[in-house]
């Protein structure tokens, strides 16, 4: 067949495959099971395979691009205008077909096994803090109807806990038990979370990329390595800029007739990242009154604007500096006083 560009809708047991030659005759329009994929993509020639960057999508293109075609992975929202009509596995396909021939399509880097490893590490970790988190408001409240009040944070919880213990013997027996399990899915949970930053911070040191991310102000072990793994060729971004508004940290446009309007930032693309810049960016803006020229720019956006502004701001400098590490290789070397 003269199939040269194809098509492939992702699925659980049954994909959609839409193929056409160079000329844009479509030739193969067919449903295969799980099964069958790569059998069919071993008797094709070398091909451009375009799919949505969605579950599995990242293990299927190392598995096609093993078989030597080319694979391009797109976000589903730049997919989404391709389709006709209707909601159907056939139309997403020629979507996705459609789509993956455009000049002007921005396109996923394709993640190895190693990477998407390091990404479990952090999403586990980060899906242990918020039950940690909601475990511990659920001690504060729960013990606030026995007159036990405890403040915030981890210095507050220490506090609960020990309160708890004390007053045991004034509470009912059944609220007890559901206190004291409560305090032990905490601590189950803490030594877990210290397990996973352990291992991050492994990978984190073996990763020369993660390394020298990490010398930029307000990006640690964490940020960098989720960073590195994240972005496996920072060339896919044309500029910082590309790529802090991937990261969702530039303002979102909303403009017509030829007035411009910008509103708060688009908090769109990858929201992990994200958070874990702004709140780095909170920490550098603690020290950005001392007399320190990489925190010069950060102390004078402070006189003029919201502390909270100026965090987001920070963020997504740190953000522009971070691709310039990706792309043009070295560390972060901070600018000399004028």
């Amino acid at each position: 067949m003269g199939v040269t560009t194809i098509g492939l809708d992702l699925a659980k047991n049954v994909f959609q495959v839409h193929g056409i030659d160079g000329d844009g005759k479509v030739l193969v329009r067919r449903q295969l099971r799980r099964g069958e994929v790569l059998k069919f993509f071993q008797g094709l020639p070398a091909c451009l395979v375009g799919m949505e960057a969605c579950g599995t999508a990242h293990h299927w293109a190392r598995e096609i691009a093993a078989l030597g075609h080319t694979v391009k992975l797109m976000p589903p929202a730049y997919v989404k205008p391709y389709v006709k009509r209707g909601k159907t596995d056939a139309a997403d396909a020629e979507a996705i077909c459609e789509a993956v021939t455009r000049p002007t399509m921005r396109f996923v880097a394709v993640k190895t096994v190693d990477q998407q490893a390091a990404l479990m590490l952090h999403k586990t970790r980060d899906l242990l803090v918020r039950q940690r988190t909601m475990l511990i408001n659920a001690l504060r409240g729960h013990l606030a109807e026995f007159g036990i009040i405890a403040a915030k944070g981890p210095s507050g919880t220490k506090a609960a806990i020990e309160a708890l213990h004390e007053a045991q013997d004034r509470l009912p027996e059944l609220a007890r038990r559901a206190l004291h399990g409560l305090v032990d899915q905490l601590r189950l949970l803490g030594e877990e979370i210290d397990r996973l930053e352990a291992r991050i911070l492994e990978w984190h040191r073996a990763s020369d990329v993660s390394r020298r991310l990490a010398t930029i102000p307000g990006i640690g072990p964490i940020t960098a390595s989720a960073i590195a793994a994240a972005v496996p060729d920072g060339t896919l971004f044309r500029s910082g800029r590309q790529f802090a508004a991937w990261l969702g940290l530039t303002p979102k446009a909303h403009s017509s007739g030829g007035k411009d309007r910008q509103t708060g930032i688009s908090k769109q693309g990858d929201g992990y990242i994200r958070r874990l810049l702004v709140v780095g960016a909170t920490a550098v803006m603690r020290l950005a009154r001392q007399d320190n020229a990489a925190r010069c720019w950060a102390a004078k956006l402070l006189e003029r604007k919201p502390a909270k502004l100026a965090t987001v701001a920070l963020a997504n400098k740190t953000a522009r500096i971070a691709w310039a590490v990706l792309t043009r290789g070295g560390t972060y070397a901070a600018p000399t006083a004028a």
